[in-house]
């Protein structure tokens, strides 16, 4: 935790002076708190706002805290919980512990060791935290996980940029994860208090897109029978995030631009003037700048959102990031689905590895949710994953290389085995090798080798 935020703490019991005690408790520790009466409700609280630590009872009404544990670690699996029971017992402790809680504490409690628990739990997710680098949580919008260099960069201009009010572009493969930068992006700016409104750009018809973003009075249109406040008001104070913004018409981003223009904007069917203080970060997998050239993006609008660019990398281009999203993605399905997962097959992972992802890390997420579902043992294996992975590995299985006879052909197989593991980057591949891209290519076009 940095030394300017206080930690928050989410209190789960179903005994009101208990818990009133535990808040008055932590107010004198420096900590903040919120209430929870039942599981239930600590789910629904987890579901809209992030906690450093959770400190859980075990029996109650509605929802146990053993089920509610169960359910929030589908939501956050890093969150540490605390479970305090005044039913002691040692199954029930091994029981908590094996489910995913940091530790286990009987009431009455003791508060000295409630409150190193809690502090050690705490400091454990922030090194958690810091070890999986970009591996931190934005309240629903998941996480952004890498240490690959080109995540680091982009990580590097997120940081640098959300303090800022500048308007930013992102751009980016489908399944990139341009909506967790988005999401990161707020929560990292001064606005972070305010509302992050999501739009989904080609998922809506113009009249649709200009209803929702804009709000419409009542009567404005069949079926328009109230007023209705758009994603402009509803996001004002804070940001609005406008995915697949190069599927706008024209006309849309005439009325668009005015808003970026004017701050202002007016009801669908309505004369009223509304003043809007809003950040606006868009999304595209399009070339923007070639849609413009081609006159289907309008030029002013372009430069209007595109005052920062931020590249999302694709998977392929930020390998060394797969085990460590696989480790992420196979511990979060395990626990939704109750499986025991121990680890990846070697054979497996190799696959991982080499597959290209053309669908980025949305089909890496999926493949492995699948995978829990249908593996038969405690270890992903191949057979669990998609079928159109399985044929492209068993099309591409690495070549069994034969001995070479002579020091040039042992050159050969050791530059094209270099180019194998660094997925054919040349100047990776020669700056392994110790020579310059150059003699690299030289050597290559020896071999008659494109």
């Amino acid at each position: 935790m940095g030394t300017q935020a206080r930690a928050k703490i989410l209190i789960v019991d179903d005994e009101r002076v208990h818990r009133f005690m535990l808040r008055s408790l932590f107010a004198e520790w420096g900590w903040d708190a919120e209430e929870a009466d039942d599981g239930s409700t600590a789910v629904a609280a987890v579901h809209k706002g992030p906690f450093d630590a959770l400190l859980m009872d075990v029996r109650m009404t509605t929802m146990d805290g053993m089920e509610a544990l169960k359910r929030i670690h589908v939501i956050n699996p890093a969150i540490p919980v605390v479970i305090m029971t005044a039913f002691s017992s040692v199954d029930s402790a091994v029981a908590a512990i094996k489910q995913g809680a940091h530790d286990y504490l009987t009431k009455p409690l003791d508060f000295d060791r409630l409150r190193t628990t809690l502090e050690v739990a705490m400091g454990h997710r922030q090194q958690e935290e810091e070890t999986l680098e970009l591996g931190q949580p934005f309240g629903d919008e998941g996480r952004i996980i890498g240490k690959s260099a080109p995540m680091q960069d982009l990580w590097d201009l997120i940081v640098h940029v959300a303090p800022t009010e500048a308007t930013v572009l992102i751009n980016g493969e489908s399944g990139t994860g341009k909506e967790l930068v988005a999401a990161a992006l707020h929560h990292k700016s001064l606005r972070h208090k305010g509302p992050f409104i999501k739009v989904n750009c080609a998922a809506l018809a113009e009249t649709l897109l200009e209803s929702e973003l804009f709000g419409h009075e009542r009567g404005a249109f069949t079926g328009a029978d109230r007023r209705r406040e758009g994603r402009f008001v509803q996001a004002h104070g804070g940001t609005l995030f406008l995915d697949e913004i190069g599927e706008t018409s024209s006309g849309m981003q005439v009325k668009l631009l005015r808003v970026l223009q004017e701050h202002e904007l007016q009801r669908v069917g309505g004369q009223e003037t509304i003043k809007v203080d809003v950040r606006i970060l868009t999304a595209t997998n399009r070339d923007l700048k070639g849609e413009v050239v081609a006159g289907r993006f309008r030029e002013d609008l372009y430069y209007r959102l595109n005052v920062v660019e931020l590249e999302v990398p694709p998977l392929r281009q930020r390998q060394a990031d797969i085990p460590l999203l696989t480790a992420y993605f196979l511990r979060s399905f395990a626990q939704k689905n109750g499986r025991l997962v121990n680890g990846v097959t070697p054979e497996c992972m190799d696959v991982l590895n080499r597959y290209p992802w053309p669908g980025n890390v949305r089909e890496l997420e999926h493949s492995i949710e699948r995978g829990v579902i249908l593996m038969r043992g405690d270890y992903l294996d191949i057979n669990a994953l998609p079928l159109t992975i399985q044929r492209w590995a068993g099309m591409n299985a690495p070549k069994e290389i034969e001995e070479p006879a002579t020091l040039k052909e042992a050159e050969k197989v050791l530059i094209l085995k270099t180019l194998e593991e660094t997925g054919g980057n040349r100047s990776e591949a020669a700056r392994r090798l110790q020579i310059t891209r150059k003699t690299l290519l030289n050597k290559l076009k020896s071999y008659n080798i494109s």
